[in-house]
């Protein structure tokens, strides 16, 4: 497959892989990277869904697939092409290769029966002109131990916290991240070998805190949550001024996470907790005393863009009963352009081409923005991104595209 200016993309072969990791590390400013990352990155790669443009002999671009399954407003969890390793050589910028590896990754996808695509956008501008729109979102915090404290909620004794190795309770992690996959969309059904990457341990890249250290929450003898976590000892005039940085953390129920919590605000010699890329939603919010000063910061994480509106849009239910005519504008995937009658509520949905007036136009893009419940119709109208034909329809469609949970995609890929 060519694009439009002469270069050529092929797929990758296995003795192939090295030179498109090193092409790819190069493309995202040539940090540090470890071999226990490169040989993790070997063993999921989906070589038959990577391939590299080439110009000439010189490997010009890198681009892939993973396939995975992608939890949806409703429990439902959805084939998704998990778009990544994109990257185009500085030299051959402005040439279409990157247009034609987004081509390719779309035509194979939809050949794939995959309703859905996802990527994290290392530059969020470049793909809003292919589709995607931005679904999720993540919170870190930095949060003051020694003027911070928590309210507890009833059982919250009755939890053991204990230390474990973390490859040595990796089985019980896992059962626990998969029991929460169906209860929030955008989660990750886990595909086999991803459990490893939550180990991933380079000393080179631990910034001089420890090594990785696991906690796991316990009641009457099950696994009930897991905090993966390190910290930094810092030694200042006045004492001690440690961190602890949370990796990950999971839990069955809200007296097993306070537990967890509590175990991370009350490690010793610890002054500040610095937590990273949770749920906007997520609940330790409402036990600390003072959220001010745990300097909760949002922002962008996970980008959807819809392959087959007809069935992305009926694999979801729908807070409210929804009736509503979408004309839907994709120049980059024509197939689903025009008018599109949704039909569903709580139970499920159906959508299908019409000839009936339309109530709303958008986008792509803006269908990709509001799918998973994370960004409202509404706010997009607000923005002059969604135009409402039909009084009323606008609210009808932006109440039934809610979700009560926010939708978090929970790690990279």
């Amino acid at each position: 497959m060519g694009t439009d200016h002469g270069t050529e993309l092929k797929t990758l072969r296995p003795e192939e892989f090295d030179r498109w990791w090193d092409h790819l590390i190069r493309a995202f400013g040539g940090g540090p990277a470890s071999a226990e990352e490169r040989e993790l990155d070997r063993s999921i790669t989906e070589f038959d869904r990577s391939f590299a443009a080439w110009d000439g002999d010189a490997m010009v671009g890198t681009a892939g697939a993973f396939s995975f399954r992608m939890t949806v407003p409703g429990g439902a969890v959805v084939p998704t092409a998990g778009v990544t390793m994109i990257s185009v050589a500085a030299t051959h910028r402005r040439r279409g290769v990157l247009t034609s590896m987004m081509r390719r990754l779309l035509d194979e996808a939809r050949a794939k029966g995959e309703p859905l695509a996802a990527l994290f956008a290392s530059e969020p501008a470049i793909y809003g002109r292919f589709g995607y729109g931005l679904a999720t979102f993540l919170l870190n915090a930095e949060i003051d131990t020694g003027r911070v404290t928590l309210a507890l909620p009833a059982g919250t004794d009755e939890v053991r916290v204990r230390y474990a190795p973390p490859a040595d309770v990796l089985t019980e992690c896992e059962a626990v991240y998969a029991a929460l996959v169906p209860r929030r969309p955008g989660m990750l059904a886990r595909q086999p070998g991803w459990e490893r990457a939550g180990l991933l341990d380079p000393e080179s890249e631990r910034e001089g805190a420890s090594a990785l250290q696991c906690v796991i929450a316990e009641r009457n003898g099950v696994v009930t949550g897991y905090a993966r976590f390190r910290t930094k000892m810092v030694w200042g005039p006045s004492g001690h001024d440690g961190t602890a940085t949370v990796e990950d953390l999971a839990a069955l129920d809200p007296a097993s996470e306070a537990a967890l919590w509590r175990f991370l605000f009350g490690i010793d010699l610890m002054t500040t907790l610095k937590v990273r890329a949770r749920p906007v939603d997520d609940g330790w919010q409402h036990l600390v005393s003072d959220l001010r000063r745990c300097l909760p910061q949002p922002r962008d994480a996970g980008y959807v863009r819809l392959v087959d509106v007809a069935a992305a849009l009926s694999a979801r239910t729908y807070l409210t009963p929804v009736d509503v005519v979408f004309e839907v504008e994709d120049a980059f995937c024509p197939w689903n352009a025009g008018r599109w009658r949704l039909t569903g509520d709580a139970k499920g949905a159906s959508c299908e081409r019409t000839t009936d007036a339309a109530d709303l136009t958008l986008s792509v893009r803006e269908l990709g923005a509001a799918y998973l419940g994370g960004v409202t119709l509404l706010s997009l109208a607000q923005a002059g991104r969604v135009r409402e034909l039909r009084p009323g329809a606008l609210t009808e469609a932006s109440v039934a595209f809610g979700s009560p949970v926010a939708p978090w995609l929970p790690h990279g890929f």
